[in-house]
């Protein structure tokens, strides 16, 4: 039996439309994975921290952080003096050295210092080199917060990786290289500490007067 053309003609528009339809629902199924990913990676910044949980803990101090809020003088900004915070703890039974990592918690691992094999347990207000710190940078007016690391090691770490000033996706296998010795083996961390404070862009805050309009540099 012959199928007349008008019916015919319905049935191509009808399975066109419905092949339409599907190929609608695959981009926004997709679209939706991609925003799910996109979170994930930006909650996803504090390797460190989430590598230490469950480890012995001591305390570090610093005079450059007032009420949760670092100091100007820390940052590298044009109200900064790109100084690295004044530091202090206890030293640890056990540790022959050190390692200091300083991140932006609210990104993807974010460093702002990485120091090496430090035997003190006082540092000063701009202890750290140029090459090993670089301070706080928000110039889109966000208030970030950022921690800084003192892990207490048994043996000193042959190599520190992590780029300063620069993104670290892959900060969660540094942290753990730390934690191996240079022997090759696991549990090289006996504690660490953390001090932890806030830090927004000038031209953001409430109680200054800042000219919004001024080009802001780092």
């Amino acid at each position: 039996m012959k199928i007349p053309k008008i019916f015919l003609s319905l049935i191509i528009v009808s399975a066109i439309t419905l092949l339409s339809g599907c190929s609608n629902n695959i981009s926004s199924t997709s679209a939706s994975s991609d925003n799910t990913l996109s979170e994930i990676t930006e909650t996803d910044g504090n390797a460190v921290g989430r590598y230490l949980n469950g480890l012995n803990t001591f305390d570090v101090t610093s005079t450059d952080l007032t009420d949760g809020v670092w100091n100007d003088s820390i940052s590298k900004t044009h109200i900064g003096d790109n100084a690295s915070p004044q530091l202090s703890w206890t030293p640890i039974d056990g540790a022959k050295a050190y390692v200091i990592y300083m991140v932006d918690d609210n990104t993807n691992g974010f460093l702002h210092w990485r120091s090496n094999n430090v035997t003190e347990t006082e540092l000063p207000h701009g202890w750290a080199s140029a090459t090993e710190y670089a301070g706080p940078h928000i110039g889109h007016g966000y208030t970030h917060t950022f921690n800084i690391y003192v892990i207490a090691v048994k043996e000193p770490v042959e190599t520190l990786s992590g780029a300063v000033n620069s993104v670290n996706p892959k900060l969660d296998e540094f942290i753990q290289s730390v934690d191996t010795g240079i022997n090759g083996s696991s549990g090289n961390i006996i504690a660490y500490g953390v001090v932890s404070g806030t830090f927004t862009d000038a031209r953001f805050r409430g109680d200054r007067t800042v000219d919004k309009n001024k080009p802001y540099y780092m």
